[in-house]
């Protein structure tokens, strides 16, 4: 099965990630989204680069397109937030125009993610510019989670952090009221974190990352075991 990923110009991160996680029984071809506003990564103007790699996706599916994948993630968590939860249907309808029925976003795959976990109280972790991440507090809460604790990290390029940073972001943003953590940002590394904050915070975590795989893996049945990279991927081994 192939999962086609339409990425932000300069997100050096999801590419590796994802084909890092990714089982044997799923390929990953990615198109990038184009913008002109300012720095890839970076936090000043960042809130208008984001909404304006929606522009860019017309091309960027077209490109797509041609290897004919089963289905499409966008995979910018944060265009999701500025849309706010309330018109994300009208994104996801715009996005499967484009894109083909099965198409999704990071911020729907992590939102189904969350309901599978059960999660109700979130403690949110973000590496975002304030106004941002005051969205993404926003919609989470509007999605019908109680976000218990808030955490962000002021970062002059989100593609400059390491999982070390994520993992110190996670820990600090944890409480015990807290039943689930989400670190969001597709940016942001993340991939061998995930199963070492669950054994020591002992509950889950879920990344835009792992979001996107298993919701690409439980949409399109791919029946394989996704190991190591926490509670969330392993589920997906058994995908319905």
């Amino acid at each position: 099965m192939r999962l086609g990923v339409l990425v932000p110009a300069g997100n050096p991160t999801i590419e590796p990630e994802l084909y890092r996680m990714a089982p044997p029984g799923l390929t990953i071809h990615f198109a990038r989204l184009d913008t002109l506003a300012g720095e890839p990564g970076g936090a000043d103007g960042m809130e208008r680069r984001t909404l304006g790699y929606l522009d860019s996706m017309p091309a960027a599916t077209r490109s797509l397109a041609a290897v004919k994948p089963d289905t499409v993630a966008l995979a910018h968590t944060a265009v999701s937030y500025l849309t706010g939860f309330t018109d994300e249907p009208a994104l996801l309808d715009r996005l499967r125009a484009l894109a083909g029925p099965h198409a999704f976003t990071a911020a729907g795959a992590i939102h189904a993610a969350l309901r599978q976990l059960g999660t109700r109280r979130l403690a949110l972790a973000t590496p975002y510019p304030e106004t941002i991440s005051a969205a993404a507090r926003t919609y989470w809460q509007a999605a019908g989670f109680e976000v218990v604790s808030h955490r962000r990290i002021d970062t002059a390029n989100i593609y400059d952090e390491t999982e070390e940073t994520a993992y110190k972001l996670a820990r600090t943003a944890d409480i015990p009221a807290a039943d689930t953590i989400l670190i969001s940002g597709t940016g942001l590394p993340t991939a061998t974190i995930v199963a070492r904050l669950e054994e020591d915070l002992g509950k889950p975590v879920v990344t835009s990352q792992a979001a996107t795989l298993w919701q690409a893996l439980t949409l399109l049945h791919v029946d394989e075991h996704v190991r190591g990279y926490g509670r969330l991927l392993t589920s997906a081994s058994n995908p319905k």
